[in-house]
């Protein structure tokens, strides 16, 4: 195998048994995880702390500032890069995380998409702020349906993404998807965890929200908000938690009603990631995160 993929929903103990799996296959751990690569996102990502860093080499951790975007194909070109790094240093690949668009795009590769155009950005933000994003949706259903059925009118970051991909190739999104094919993907040995008691997992989430708080997840996203180059829409203030905390932060809504909605918002991910995983083909799924009964799993050569 090229790599060892650990997965599974939010809470479920990903991380901690990659930890324990590193030790003890001589192992570096590449983050599969949206948020965490963003500095000063640390508490809200259940980022590992500087000790664990120290002790266990990670990748794709705090690799760009909030105010900048890190897309699928960026996962997945750096991921590829570190593995093959990683073995040339003799050492097991550990891709670790929940972001299951990363993990799919790693295994099934990508379309062939133009890079971000800053010129075309600013000329599609400008156009959103003089007409609506509602009315550019409207336009994106005239050359691309496909892709505005699943672009919500809303979601002005993948909105403008897929005007941007027409404007610069004049092909709409969609088709470039359809042609998408994999780029010799690595061959990965894929764990998830899959608990079976789901009453147990959400307990799970609410004691690990609580722990956020108290090691002072709100005063986090406060320093954020404090800089002037940050706003709610960013993708990396979209995470789960950031964003109720950011709306609480303006006095949207009281502190309960904040704790109401993450917890929700949590739930809901971790059903997201669920329905993902049962998609997913070749995994193998363990109902508790046990490092010893996953070496036993493991292929005889290890990379």
């Amino acid at each position: 195998m090229d790599a060892l993929v650990i997965t599974g929903p939010t809470a479920s103990g990903k991380s901690e048994l990659s930890f324990k799996l590193a030790e003890l296959l001589n192992g570096e751990i590449i983050s599969a995880d949206s948020a965490q690569v963003y500095r000063g996102l640390d508490i809200g990502t259940a980022k590992p702390g500087r000790i664990i860093q120290d002790k266990l080499k990670h990748h794709l951790l705090d690799i760009r500032d909030p105010s900048e975007i890190y897309t699928v194909a960026d996962f997945r070109n750096d991921t590829l890069r570190i593995i093959s790094e990683i073995k040339g240093r003799g050492k097991v690949p550990i891709i670790s995380g929940g972001t299951m668009l990363y993990l799919k795009a790693l295994r099934e590769g990508l379309a062939d998409l133009p890079a971000a155009n800053p010129s075309v950005r600013e000329s599609i933000e400008l156009d959103a702020k003089k007409r609506g994003w509602a009315k550019l949706h409207s336009e994106l259903r005239t050359i691309d349906p496909i892709s505005a059925d699943r672009i919500k009118p809303n979601d002005s970051h993948r909105l403008q993404r897929a005007l941007e991909v027409y404007q610069l190739t004049g092909t709409a999104l969609s088709e470039h998807l359809l042609k998408a094919n994999a780029a010799c993907p690595p061959k990965l040995f894929e764990i998830a965890i899959f608990p079976g008691d789901r009453e147990q997992l959400h307990k799970n989430i609410e004691q690990r929200f609580k722990k956020m708080l108290d090691k002072g997840f709100v005063e986090e996203v406060l320093r954020l908000k404090k800089r002037d180059d940050l706003t709610a829409d960013l993708p990396a203030l979209k995470s789960v938690g950031y964003r109720q905390i950011w709306h609480y932060l303006n006095n949207r809504f009281d502190r309960e009603t904040m704790v109401g909605r993450v917890l929700a918002a949590t739930r809901q991910l971790a059903k997201r990631q669920f329905t993902w995983l049962r998609g997913f083909k070749n995994i193998r799924f363990v109902e508790n995160p046990d490092a010893n009964l996953i070496l036993k799993m493991l292929p005889e050569e290890k990379i």
